[in-house]
This record gives structure tokens, sequence and C-alpha cells, in this order.
């Protein structure tokens, strides 16, 4: 036998694997956490304010409904795996595999579709613009992008048309200009001149040169990512390669726990009831909260031999004590038994 394979079926890898899932979902039901609370705090703020009815706008809701599935999910996976739970598990691992499988499938079909994505995101954003002012989550988002990547507006700086304090029609300060987040800045730490894209809206392209940016930032943000692969490749990573890791470690447990609940050593609870005992009578002290820790003396068997499903189950008053028997752990060996993965419903036992 390999070194591998001694290792794979020592306790070691076992409480290896157990633990390391433990905590990534424990990790990540807390970044959930601190996402949903982030999300409920921002819509709170936003309802004070609120005259925009478009929740697709609304960033907050975005984070709440964020915040929900990664703390959901995460905590199904914490669960199943400290409680060695195949059914949560297998829940959990679906999950990921799911959330993994629709982001794959939305980038590919946004590659594919770059043209209807890129019309979908100009009709998202000058609907935001259109409320530019009633929103200051998207106004804030919008003003950072615009002096991040040097843009202005959705597809073009004429966007701002549609804003109704922008309009050329209108008679205010701002009729017919851009935000000052559009406009070329000079020297750093130079005072802002809010009113700098006074009257650009009714100029062309070329006389706006070095005063206002003319570029929309869809483009503007799909060049800066054509140029920088590498962070591009990053933020994918980062985004895709902890829920595989989640994927991978929680299927590596499942298969170990199916693997020992098919073993001819595993004690399934239902059974020990079936024998005739109850749960509360079971010897379970030093198993710890998850009845999953290994004792040299072993916990109370099941009887030598299994009664039929069909047999009838004997009487209390007629019930024998039972024989004591070898416990399938034992410190040191590598043997897989309660060391492996007594859960809430699996025991494990070799009789003499």
């Amino acid at each position: 036998m390999s070194s591998y394979s001694k290792w794979r079926n020592s306790n070691h890898f076992y409480y290896c694997i157990k633990f390391t899932l433990n905590i990534y979902s424990m990790l990540f039901s807390l970044v959930g956490l601190c996402v949903l609370c982030v999300g409920i705090y921002a819509e709170v703020e936003r309802q004070k304010n609120r005259t925009l009815e478009g929740v697709f706008l609304a960033p907050a809701v975005v984070l709440i409904l964020l915040g929900l599935v990664m703390f959901t999910v995460s905590v199904v996976g914490m669960v199943g795996s400290l409680r060695d739970n195949k059914t949560l598990l297998h829940m959990f691992l679906c999950v990921l595999c799911v959330l993994l499988a629709l982001q794959a499938l939305g980038l590919i079909v946004a590659l594919i579709f770059e043209t209807k994505t890129i019309a979908l995101f100009q009709k998202s954003i000058r609907e935001g613009i259109k409320h530019y002012y009633d929103d200051l989550d998207f106004k804030n988002i919008l003003d950072f992008v615009q002096e991040k990547f040097s843009c202005c507006g959705g597809d073009e700086y004429k966007d701002w048309l549609v804003n109704q304090y922008h309009f050329c029609n209108g008679s205010g300060p701002l009729a017919c200009g851009v935000p000052y987040t559009c406009c070329v800045r000079g020297k750093v730490g130079e005072v802002v001149n809010t009113l700098c894209g006074y009257r650009t809206l009714n100029r062309e392209r070329v006389d706006l040169d070095g005063l206002i940016h003319v570029r929309g930032c869809i483009h503007a943000v799909n060049l800066w990512m054509g140029d920088n692969i590498g962070i591009t490749a990053g933020i994918c990573c980062a985004v895709g390669l902890p829920q595989l890791l989640g994927i991978v470690l929680s299927c590596v447990f499942w298969n170990m726990l199916v693997e020992m609940s098919e073993s001819a050593d595993m004690v399934d609870f239902r059974l020990v009831k079936r024998a005739g005992f109850e749960y509360s009578e079971l010897d379970l002290s030093g198993a710890g909260c998850c009845l999953c820790l290994p004792r040299d003396g072993g916990y109370l068997p099941l009887p030598a031999s299994e009664p039929q499903p069909w047999a009838p189950e004997p009487a209390r008053q007629d019930r024998r004590p039972v024989r004591r028997q070898q416990p399938l752990y034992r410190a040191g060996s590598q043997q897989l038994g309660p060391a492996r993965g007594m859960g809430a419903d699996e025991v494990g036992f070799r009789a003499y």
C-alpha cells in the first residue's frame, strides 16, 4: 500500500478534511453575515430618502441577497461537516456546484452575446442616470467609476441628457452640463470646480478635448480589463477558486462518509433502535458535541446478531445485557471507526 493510501486511511486525514471544511464554511458564513448586515444597514438608510422605484438599481438589495445566500449555504456546510451529516454535505456540494456553474455560464453568455450585454448595461446605466440625484448609492458608485476610469456616462457623455437637471431645455445651473466627476482633472490636490462641465452637452467631441471625458464608462471598463489581463484573471480566480476549493473538500469528505456508512463496522442508530435500544441508553460520553470523537473504550455496540427487519421486537423485560465488544478504534491505529466518523447516525465498532 502506498504512503498516500495509508495516510488517506488514517485518522489524521479524516480530521484534516473534516475541520478544514468546517473552518472554510465558518469563515464564509462570517463573511456572508457581514455582507448581509452591511446590506440591511444600507437599505434602511436608503429607504429613509427613497424616491427611486427600481430594485435593480439598489446596490443594497444586491448585498442583502448575496449575504443571505453566502450565510445560508455556509451554515449548511458547517453543520454538515461538524455532525458528519451526509444529507447536509450533499446539499452543500450541490448548491456550490450550481452556483459555480451559473457564474461560468453567465460569463460565457456575456462573452458570446457581447453586443446584447453591452446594450443591457447601457439601458441600466441610463435608467440610473435618469434618477442620479434620487439614489445616493448609485450616485456614489457612478461618481467613483467616472473618476477611476476617466469616463462619462454609460455609452458616451451625452447619456446625461436623460437627467431632468442636465437636459438642455432646463433653466438651472446644471442644464446642458455634466457632473464634475466627468471633468478632466488638473493637478493633484487642486480645488474642484463643480461647474466645470457647464454647457458641454450641446458641443461636439473635438471641442471638449481637455475639458471633460467623452468616452463612456462601459467602453472604458472594457479597455481597462483588456489592458490588465493579469488583474482581470486574478479577480476571476478570487471569485471562483474559493468555491472550487469548497466543492473539492465537500466532495472528498462526503465520499469518505459514504464509504464509512457502507462498511460492516458502522452502526446506524435506526438499527440500534430496531434492536431494542433507546437513544438515551447509548453511552456516548466522550463523543463531544458533534458525536464524532474517538474513545478508547468504544461506545455501546449492537448485539452480536443483528435482528431481521421482520423479526418481532423483543420484550424489554427479556432483554439480556449485551457483552461489550472490542471497538474498531485504537490509539495510534490507522483503522477507521469512531475516530473516522461516528456522526449523529453512525457508531463504529468491531466485534470479537
